[in-house]
């Protein structure tokens, strides 16, 4: 009686008109010694219980985040001609990568209100409770994080970065930097009309150090000693061999 009741309430539940299939280039990336950055192509379609809808506007929106973490955002200042830290703001959550990508300008792909019920846009996807009091804009120290973080290219934003074929298909490539953390990559595909979220589809990429870079951060984090012991002497050893070199020359 359970599996029938069960059964008729999915059968009761309305099918989404439009729903996203996604595809991933790779839904892997290893870091090596030698890792300098990859690309990662997000392709997908649309799967329709019905004819495409003529009297509204359809975007693709892809959201890429990296591993959150807080982290504390200083201010400097000139202080008797020197530069100090005047203030500091812990930032409770924020992305260490976020590329959100899409098919128009953000202003027509996504209403705000979507935006604060998805946390879509980067400023939605970090999290500063609070500051001190005596810190009264501390929006700044947000916006401040954006910029430097957007100058390393670990936030991008991307607008009609997303080639979207007969309101059916679509792709969008994203650039990985060098400088990336180790852990699972959310990665969300968002589909709207006018502007609002009809459908979201969400999965992850795992980015993984492997071999040397592998074996260094285990040994770090493990052995501390043996690694700041190893760490000295190959310091040493570069030293000396620099000094036997510059000798050399010298004759």
């Amino acid at each position: 009686m359970l599996r029938w009741l069960v059964l008729f309430m999915v059968l009761a539940l309305p099918l989404r008109a439009e729903q996203v299939v996604l595809g991933l280039s790779r839904d892997e990336v290893a870091i090596t010694a030698t890792f300098d950055g990859s690309d990662i192509l997000i392709f997908g379609a649309i799967k329709r219980e019905e004819p495409i809808p003529e009297d509204s506007n359809l975007e693709v929106i892809i959201a890429l985040a990296g591993p959150s973490e807080p982290i504390t955002v200083r201010r400097k200042d000139r202080v008797a001609g020197i530069w100090v830290n005047v203030d500091a703001v812990e930032v409770d959550e924020a992305p260490s990568f976020y590329a959100v990508l899409s098919s128009a300008p953000m202003e027509t792909a996504l209403r705000q209100v979507e935006d604060l019920r998805h946390d879509i846009t980067i400023p939605r996807a970090i999290r500063s409770v609070g500051a001190p009091m005596n810190v009264t804009d501390a929006e700044a120290f947000t916006e401040a994080l954006i910029r430097i973080r957007a100058g390393a290219g670990l936030y991008q934003v991307l607008e009609n970065a997303v080639d979207l074929e007969e309101d059916t298909l679509f792709r969008g490539q994203v650039t990985l930097p060098a400088n990336l953390t180790e852990g699972p990559y959310r990665t969300r595909i968002f589909l709207t009309r006018d502007g609002n979220v009809v459908d979201i589809y969400e999965t992850s990429i795992a980015v993984n150090k492997v071999g040397l870079e592998r074996w260094l951060y285990e040994l770090s984090r493990n052995q501390p000693l043996i690694y700041g012991l190893m760490s000295l002497a190959i310091a040493i050893a570069a030293g000396w061999g620099a000094s036997a070199a510059f000798r050399l020359l010298q004759r």
